[in-house]
């Protein structure tokens, strides 16, 4: 037995999931797909093992993808996509299936989630066919957009019609003509062509869920932008305090993450399914006939700027979120402007204190050096005096006035020898 890695089947079955089968004209494709919650897909997969007349179902706990048929002539696929599925049923038969079909399009119609696009493709064999068929499908003249698509650039192609409006049952209607296409070495050209057509459908229709998101957010990044140039305006007075200023600045940095938190992932899908369009449009193959509208001109003249608007919406979020970082930068700058000043002016008054403090230290010093000279003096004299009893010829007034100079220097030695012995040498004094 393989040590298998555990994520390898399901790598694996990730390549085999949009599976479709054999197409041939005459046919009808009937196509739901729906946004779900994550609170609807357990009810999903309930209605799927639900099923009463399903083919084989995947022999997983949590399948992504189903096929099987209702009745003959009836088929069904069902897919999960990240936040949407699809549900489509393929119908062959004639009038004999027309009880299943009833019942299949209520139960298809009931399944969970909310509907984003419902399409009917009605496929025919021929061009001739086709145009028989188009009147009573009542397209639009002005919208109608027709165009020959194919499976691969030189090979045979097959040709669509609609004008993309919804009816009043809420579908829209794609008339397509097979042109001789059939499936080629089992591989089913026409087949992979008109699933690229659905797809290229529902990934635009996906996309375009971010455009009224833009929209909205326009409006709110046209108000956090006026309120990020007064903050700015604000920063350079200096009557605006700086508690007013940072309050402005982070009431506009929440405001950009509640509006990024409410827009990035659908800017962000959109701008993934808009690659997606783009790739279906290119494998599509796309002939355009002269003087109708194709589907490539239609994509690029509606859908197009749709996508270049959420585009321009994320960037100008991004772009309003580096001025906010720019405006907190520059308050950040002042408010360190302000501190280094007041540290400046406080240096200048201790450094004013500390000059007081040594003039005042150097008038005691003077004044303990003549207050102990005075006192040494004063001992001196008493003993001059007392000498003088036993020897006459010592003045003892001429003697303390002679030693008073050298008492003054001896104390003012003395001081400044113990000043030095207790701060240290570098004290100055």
């Amino acid at each position: 037995m393989l040590n298998e890695h555990e994520l390898r089947r399901m790598v694996v079955s990730e390549m085999h999931l949009r599976r479709w089968p054999l197409v041939r004209a005459p046919a009808s494709i009937v196509q739901f797909v729906r946004l779900l919650d994550p609170a609807d897909r357990e009810e999903e997969l309930a209605a799927m093992r639900a099923l009463p007349s399903a083919g084989p179902i995947e022999p997983c706990s949590r399948p992504r993808h189903l096929s099987g048929t209702l009745a003959p002539g009836l088929a069904f696929t069902w897919e999960r996509h990240s936040e949407a599925s699809t549900t489509t049923l393929f119908v062959t038969g004639g009038a004999a299936i027309r009880p299943a079909l009833t019942d299949a399009l209520a139960w298809a119609g009931s399944l969970p989630g909310k509907v984003i696009r419902a399409s009917r493709v009605q496929l025919v064999e021929d061009e001739a066919a086709a145009l028989a068929l188009l009147p009573e499908l009542g397209f639009a003249a002005d919208d109608l957009v027709t165009c020959y698509i194919g499976d691969a650039p030189g090979e045979r192609q097959a040709r669509i019609w609609s004008d993309f409006r919804l009816r009043e049952d809420g579908f829209g209607v794609i008339l397509a003509a097979a042109c001789g296409m059939a499936p080629i070495g089992g591989g089913g050209a026409l087949s992979r062509t008109v699933q690229r057509l659905q797809e290229l459908g529902n990934y635009r229709n996906l996309a375009l869920l971010g455009l009224p998101v833009a929209r909205e957010g326009w409006r709110a990044l046209d108000r956090i932008e006026a309120m990020l140039g007064e903050t700015n305006r604000a920063v350079a007075r200096p009557e605006v305090t700086d508690d007013d200023l940072l309050e402005d600045v982070t009431r506009l940095s929440m405001e950009l993450v509640a509006q990024a938190s409410a827009s990035d992932f659908r800017m962000s899908a959109t701008a993934a399914y808009a690659t997606i369009v783009e790739e279906r449009l290119a494998e599509l193959n796309i002939a355009a006939i002269p003087g109708q509208v194709s589907l490539a001109d239609f994509t690029q003249r509606r859908f197009l700027p749709a996508v270049r608007t959420c585009a321009a919406h994320r960037r100008r979020a991004e772009q309003l979120s580096q001025r906010t970082s720019q405006a907190l930068a520059l308050l950040r700058v002042r408010i360190e402007t302000r501190i280094e000043n007041q540290n400046g002016l406080l240096l200048a008054s201790m450094e004013r204190s500390a000059s007081r403090q040594l003039r005042l230290q150097q008038l005691v010093e003077g004044l303990s050096v003549v207050a102990v000279s005075y006192y040494a003096l004063g001992l001196i004299a008493k003993m001059l005096e007392g000498l003088e009893e036993l020897a006459p010829r010592i003045h003892a007034h001429v003697a303390t006035a002679l030693l008073a100079p050298l008492v003054l220097a001896g104390v003012w030695l003395a001081i400044h020898r113990m000043k030095r012995r207790i701060l240290g040498p570098d004290t100055g004094g």
